[in-house]
């Protein structure tokens, strides 16, 4: 299981983030102090670092130089949002650089794609009786392949990586069919429409009321 350090001062942010990823399937510590935050990185190994700059004890530029000679991904997550800011933080070692504040999806879109560069993602998703392995694209249910169009394996992949967050449907549109998204357009509910029937999701992929859908897990 991925191992992610959340190391905020602001317990609302904290638990928000934690929630969120825990509900992914990562295993997530939470530290409030920097000081703290550096002796639990002496004690043990982490896939990922979400780090503010902000911290009681030690700051967030201290502490890097104790995680840069690891090699552990550090995503920056801060109210310092000028671009000097930005730039200092990255220079320092951070992977990425994250303003509050944001939005859950984006954090989580974050995440997933620090952790690909990193080669820390994991290796399958197991639904019920469905298995998806991205390094294959392969999709499978009760052992059998389930054969997907291209779009809606990219709509699978975006239901898994945002499970149980609710995704509006021009979100859904922009990230998968990268275009701008029509209010009458049907291509979302369609494709979502043929995801449950061939994944047998009748009772997983929720629609949300002038909203869009939620995987359930």
């Amino acid at each position: 299981m991925i191992k992610i350090l959340i190391v905020e001062d602001e317990r609302p942010i904290s638990f928000l983030i934690e929630m969120n990823l825990t509900s992914r399937g990562y295993d997530c510590s939470c530290v409030d102090d920097g000081l703290k935050a550096a002796d639990l990185l002496l004690e043990n190994s982490y896939d990922l670092i979400l780090l503010d700059i902000m911290l009681p004890g030690a700051d967030g530029f201290e502490l890097m130089e104790q995680i840069r000679p690891t090699g552990t991904p550090v995503i920056f997550i801060t109210a310092r949002g000028s671009v000097e800011d930005r730039v200092q933080g990255l220079r320092a070692g951070a992977d990425d650089y994250l303003v509050k504040p944001f939005e859950i999806v984006e954090l989580i879109a974050r995440v997933e794609s620090v952790l690909r560069r990193a080669c820390k993602t994991e290796e399958r998703y197991e639904i019920d009786d469905v298995i998806v392995e991205p390094k294959s694209m392969l999709v499978t249910k009760k052992g059998k392949p389930v054969t997907l169009t291209h779009k809606e394996y990219e709509l699978l992949l975006l239901f898994l990586r945002n499970r149980n967050i609710a995704l509006f449907r021009d979100k859904i549109y922009e990230r998968v069919w990268e275009g701008e998204y029509l209010a009458d357009s049907r291509t979302v509910d369609l494709h979502v429409q043929r995801l449950r029937r061939k994944l047998g999701w009748q009772k997983r992929l929720i629609a949300i009321y002038k909203v869009g859908y939620r995987l359930e897990v």
